[in-house]
């Protein structure tokens, strides 16, 4: 065991534990019978897991701060498939703990400085002097929280600097299938990735370690909206050519494909196409490598919720 205790991914069924853990989130509830208890999403850098406090009340959850470090005393249960704290003590770290909370949170796997300057060597290599510009203006307005924003409060890359990785990682399979279909315009379809997303920069409120919350405006109105605001913004700023702002626009609309996932425009051209479906891949390898650290080959998950099915880790 670590000085800091029993990671989360490490956790067993019937284990008494004590562990030092991000408060994500913390809610105090009733039962049917009307006691009260407090419940709680316990995070750090291997996972995340439910955790109640049967005897605890608001008095208790005035000692916690939410989205800072707790030593916590548990004993793990298995409930409904899943694993469960049922918390015995929590109290808040001393402050030279909480100046390690980076080292407590899911991040990227490669540091986001080295990040940053990947991705502006795509936009550099983009040779329409109208797309480059629009991308160069809002990535270099937006370059430090780019580096440890996440892409999501839950579901895929919703860890520190996620949001970035996802859009390296979608240049990269894009620069590959050009390899395979000469036809792809890569001017295009790398401004795409690069804007894709982007507004989730005011979709999500999030801390420097990562840690999100949807935002009133994300709420209200989401990040696909606010991005072509944004482009509709910044075309009358630089004076973009309005062809080329229709189909970045388009692209932004048209990148979740189906109404009921957000888009009122299927894709239209082939750039568009393709934005979707590496978005899709890439959430979705991210998902399944997700599932993967936390069964043995052989074994099979409970239902995955993002992806609507078990999964089951491959062993030969």
């Amino acid at each position: 065991m670590s000085m800091d205790g029993v990671q989360i991914k490490d956790l067993k069924d019937g284990m008494i534990c004590d562990g030092t853990y991000i408060l994500k989130e913390v809610d105090v509830k009733k039962t049917a019978a009307g006691k009260t208890y407090i419940d709680m999403t316990l995070m750090d850098n291997t996972g995340e897991i439910n955790a109640k406090d049967w005897n605890g009340n608001q008095t208790t959850v005035s000692r916690l701060v939410q989205g800072k470090l707790h030593r916590v005393n548990s004993k793990v249960a298995l409930w409904q498939g899943s694993l469960q704290m049922n918390i015995n003590s929590i109290n808040l770290s001393d402050e030279q703990t909480q100046n390690r909370i980076s080292e407590f949170v899911p991040s990227a796997p490669i540091p986001p400085e080295e990040m940053f300057e990947m991705v502006r060597a795509f936009i550099d290599s983009i040779g329409n002097e109208d797309m480059k510009k629009l991308v160069k203006s809002i990535y270099n307005v937006n370059a430090d929280k780019l580096k440890y924003y996440p892409a999501a409060k839950a579901l895929h890359h919703a860890i520190r600097g996620g949001l970035l990785y996802h859009i390296l990682t979608m240049l990269q399979t894009a620069k590959k299938l050009k390899e395979v279909y000469y036809e792809i315009d890569l001017d295009l379809l790398y401004t795409g990735v690069l804007l894709h997303d982007i507004m989730k920069l005011r979709e999500l409120d999030s801390n420097e370690v990562g840690i999100a919350e949807y935002s009133i405006e994300g709420q209200l109105i989401g990040h696909i909206e606010m991005g072509i605001s944004l482009i509709d913004e910044k075309a009358k700023e630089l004076n973009l050519n309005k062809n080329v702002t229709l189909l970045i626009k388009h692209m932004i609309l048209s990148h979740h494909y189906l109404p009921e996932h957000g888009s009122p425009k299927s894709p239209m051209f082939l750039e568009a196409e393709l934005l979707h479906f590496i978005d899709l891949i890439d959430a979705r390898v991210y998902d399944f490598n997700q599932c993967y650290n936390t069964i043995m080959p052989g074994e099979v998950t409970d239902k995955i919720w993002s992806l609507d099915r078990r999964i089951y880790r491959p062993d030969y």
